[in-house]
């Protein structure tokens, strides 16, 4: 292969459409707008969900739900992450080390899914009641 016979594929090109060139181009007189109407004229358009002055339908359904921004700073882990963890006291810059949470977390709490087998000590950290039962009988703390 030679840089002077690099094409490209085959059908990967083709001509752009040249509308209002005559009658014999198929796309001649109205150019493929129609006849009249605002959509017909050079500059004629409308908003996206304009429905002709009727109330539009994002309009008519009720506003629903509220999700607070600062969702973002919260995060959760399992009891089978942390026991997959290798480290004894588990603190939030651990847990971001691991890439168990989102660097942005500013608070974590931990809840009970899965097991832990082996005695860990949480600082800074918040757990349900399931949680915290867990880990105190596995002979953890939380501080």
């Amino acid at each position: 292969m030679e840089l002077n016979t690099i094409q490209p594929a085959a059908g990967a090109k083709h001509a752009k459409r040249r509308v209002g060139r005559g009658i014999g181009s198929g796309l001649g007189k109205t150019a493929g707008r129609g006849h009249k109407g605002q959509k017909s004229r050079a500059g004629g358009y409308h908003k996206v969900g304009f429905e002709g002055g009727q109330m539009p339908l994002q309009r008519r359904l009720p506003k629903r739900g509220f999700k607070s921004a600062k969702l973002q700073f919260n995060a959760e882990i399992t009891l089978a992450d942390l026991n997959g963890l290798q480290a004894t006291e588990v603190d939030l810059l651990v847990l971001k080390q691991a890439g168990l949470v989102s660097q942005l977390a500013k608070r974590v709490k931990v809840v009970r899914t899965g097991e832990v087998s082996r005695a860990v000590t949480l600082k800074g950290i918040a757990a349900t009641a399931g949680a915290r039962q867990a880990i105190e009988a596995a002979g953890g703390t939380l501080a």
